[in-house]
């Protein structure tokens, strides 16, 4: 599975409420809306910067906070190919797991806004083509990378008719 974009990048410690602010989970269940405030809170012309494919960039620690399944669920909708980061708060990296997000450990410093990446997940490895560098990424497990193929958990469920791993 390879995805291309750009890099969007952002710092360590990125919460849940920055991802999508809580604010709007009570205003509205459907997704494509919440999409619109992606990251607003940290850029608010995120969303209109961002075109299909591209990633979000991060440091450490992404996606804590609460276990709220509507922030991968958001970036997923807002068309972001994967994010990249150091590492992922756990229930943040199942959550993105189970709804189709891809979601990559690796070292980020080498990345920088703009960037143009190929992230390779079946090879483990980031094509930085701006830098001209290849940045090696923690594999994810072979059930993950199903899952992620299939579009999810659900999709994988209705696909292979239950827990067929």
């Amino acid at each position: 599975m390879k995805i291309q974009g750009r890099a969007h990048k952002f710092g360590s410690d990125v919460n849940t409420d920055y991802i999508i602010s809580g604010k709007y989970k009570f205003k509205t269940l459907n997704m494509d809306d919440l999409a619109r405030h992606v990251m607003e809170d940290l850029d608010p012309d995120f969303y209109h910067k961002i075109r299909q494919g591209d990633f979000i960039v991060a440091g450490a620690n992404f996606g804590c906070g609460s276990s709220r399944e509507q922030a991968p669920l958001a970036i997923k909708h807002a068309r972001i190919g994967a994010v990249l980061a150091k590492s992922f708060a756990r229930i943040f990296f199942r959550n993105a797991i189970n709804t189709g997000l891809p979601v990559v450990e690796c070292d980020t410093d080498q990345i920088k806004p703009g960037d143009e990446l190929v992230v390779d997940l079946a090879a483990g490895e980031i094509e930085n083509r701006s830098r001209r560098v290849k940045i090696p990424v923690k594999p994810l497990p072979p059930v993950m990378l199903k899952i992620l193929a299939d579009g999810g958990l659900v999709a994988h469920f209705k696909k292979h008719g239950g827990f067929n791993f």
